[in-house]
């Protein structure tokens, strides 16, 4: 079996970060005009076996510079005003740099404090 749930993602710089079950796509984006949010909806499979992982996504606005190695989802527009909200999931290996604090490099893949260390 599996079930669809709706997510709120905060516009901004940094990444909001989802437990997601294994084997979760994302199926639709939108913007809610009441809510003035960008929500993305995530089907899910309800195996009670199915591991929960932490997946990151980032909204930015159009004309907005993000990391080449961000995957494009969607595109949520606001029907009562200018706005576009482009939604990207982060890479996993970035996920596990977002965990490792500020010596991680989003943009290049690099923990420089290792780097350092070697």
């Amino acid at each position: 079996m599996k079930t669809i749930h709706k997510f709120r993602l905060e516009p901004g710089k940094e990444p909001t970060t989802l437990p997601l079950r294994e084997g979760s796509r994302v199926v639709r984006c939108e913007y809610l005009v009441p809510d003035k949010s960008v929500y993305l909806w995530v089907e899910q499979p309800l195996s009670i076996g199915a591991r929960t992982l932490e997946r990151q996504f980032r909204v930015a606005f159009s004309g907005e510079p993000v990391p080449d190695n961000y995957v494009y989802l969607d595109t949520a527009l606001d029907p009562f005003g200018p706005e576009a909200y482009h939604v990207f999931e982060l890479p996993a290996a970035d996920h596990e740099l977002g965990t490792r604090g500020a010596g991680a490099d989003v943009l290049s893949g690099t923990d420089w404090r290792q780097t350092a260390l070697s």
